[in-house]
């Protein structure tokens, strides 16, 4: 049964604990007993992640028996614990989605970790050479990254020129374009290279696509999404959020109204910028929230996220949107 796929060990005492990030819907994850209480904090407080000894279950998204990971405090960490645990290497890892098994870009994983999410490692699969010719000032692509240097395809745009590019998808790797090599490069570098690109000049572009699974085989563990409970954000339940500032904290799942803000400063990112990145999106809503002018939102903004160069629109833009939830 696919409860049962889940299931953990149970060689040693177990505490199982539900809890959910955002709105999506969850499995049931376990966490061993510490040997003392976890220190108190008090009600919607951060909790710092080393308080407690967490456990995920993650499997390879083409298909793998299900493995444990843990102690992780970023992204890489997360990554190097499930090449470890699988025994393969770090840098074959793309990307991981969260309850789902899918190249589903909505359920990719950010900054945030609901405590009972399953994780799905989608890995390196076929490389593959496109070449595109830029006959507009757009290509259509919103770019996104794994948090470790690899940027990919996260959405394509219909009647777009990439739509009309053979051989290439959502979820693809973008390796190379006009043979440089993008490892290491953040998803607003490569969004800005492809900009960059003159109008009316071809361009090739690698890219590695991950490793398909069996017909995107239903039921290897998961359940069937309609007989999954629909549990609301904002109820209580608790999220691992790896910060990019560094190191990793336990807060409250975001609310409904919360989020809203989020997705759409998330959208204003892909209007502007040509990206789209969730914990991107919460870092600026929390400097926003800070400040109580634009102009000190926007010295907020150049002091710690200038390689973005966010134009003047999109400052002023944010911080009336948040101001006004």
């Amino acid at each position: 049964k696919a409860i049962q796929y889940f299931c953990p060990d149970k060689a040693q005492p177990l505490l199982t604990l539900s809890v959910v990030l955002h709105q999506r819907y969850f499995q049931t994850v376990t966490m061993p007993r510490k040997s003392g209480p976890v220190p108190a904090a008090p009600s919607g407080a951060a909790v710092p992640a080393e308080q407690f000894d967490m456990v995920f279950h993650c499997q390879l998204a083409h298909g793998s028996p299900t493995k444990q990971v843990r102690d992780f405090t970023n992204v890489k960490q997360l990554y190097e614990s499930i090449a470890k645990a699988f025994g393969i290497n770090t840098a074959e890892i793309l990307y991981c989605t969260l309850n789902t098994h899918k190249v589903d870009m909505t359920r990719l994983l950010g900054g945030q970790i609901g405590l009972d999410d399953f994780l799905f490692a989608h890995v390196k699969g076929t490389e593959k050479t496109v070449k595109v010719v830029k006959d507009g000032p757009a290509l259509g692509l919103t770019i996104s990254d794994n948090g470790a240097g690899y940027a990919f395809i996260k959405k394509i745009r219909d009647d777009s020129i990439m739509s009309r590019v053979a051989n290439i998808a959502v979820g693809d790797h973008i390796a190379k374009i006009n043979g440089t090599d993008l490892t290491g490069c953040r998803h607003f570098e490569v969004a800005r290279m492809l900009k960059e690109i003159p109008i009316g000049s071809e361009f090739t572009m690698v890219c590695v696509e991950p490793k398909k699974s069996f017909d995107e085989i239903a039921g290897r563990g998961a359940k069937p999404a309609d007989a999954q409970p629909n549990v609301a954000a904002g109820s209580g339940k608790k999220t691992l959020r790896m910060k990019q500032s560094g190191g990793a904290v336990v807060e409250d799942a975001p609310t409904d109204a919360h989020m809203a803000v989020i997705n759409k400063i998330d959208d204003l990112l892909e209007n502007f910028v040509g990206i789209r990145d969730s914990e991107l999106a919460t870092t600026v809503y929390d400097l926003a929230k800070a400040a109580k002018t634009d102009d000190v939102f926007a010295g907020s903004l150049d002091e710690q996220l200038a390689d973005f160069e966010f134009p003047d629109d999109f400052v002023l833009d944010v911080h009336e949107l948040v101001h006004k939830a």
